[in-house]
């Protein structure tokens, strides 16, 4: 269904990218915003702030990726890519603090694999979007 909204907006005739990535990548931030929420969550029973601030702030950038990415009406490649670096290396950061409670922490562990996908998803993203335009 995503993909077909995705097709009926005028806008994305225009824009040059790869709609099969942008849904992959706006399905990593949906499924990295999830994990990271409830990895924040599970963290603070644990009493694991940092882990569950870095959490929470992932959380947060990778739904404001991508909801930017679901409006093509105000697409500007610039900014989108600005956004889209931001919330690799978020992910990174994220991935390497939950990364360090993996062993002990299921949750964390989860956490790191969702963040790794995305940045992987938004790396191949980018790199498609540097050979449009």
């Amino acid at each position: 269904m995503m993909m077909e909204m995705m097709e009926a907006m005028p806008e994305t005739q225009t824009m040059g990218l790869d709609m099969a990535m942008m849904q992959e990548c706006m399905e990593a931030c949906s499924a990295v915003s999830m994990c990271a929420t409830m990895c924040a969550d599970a963290d603070m029973g644990e009493g694991m702030g940092t882990c569950a601030a870095m959490c929470s702030n992932m959380a947060d950038v990778a739904t404001t990726t991508m909801r930017m990415m679901m409006r093509p009406t105000g697409y500007d490649r610039g900014v989108l890519t600005s956004m889209m670096t931001a919330c690799m290396t978020m992910g990174e950061a994220c991935a390497a603090e939950c990364r360090t409670h993996a062993e002990m922490s299921e949750h964390c562990r989860i956490c790191m694999m969702a963040c790794d996908a995305m940045v992987e998803v938004m790396g191949k993203m980018m790199s498609t979007m540097s050979t449009t335009s």
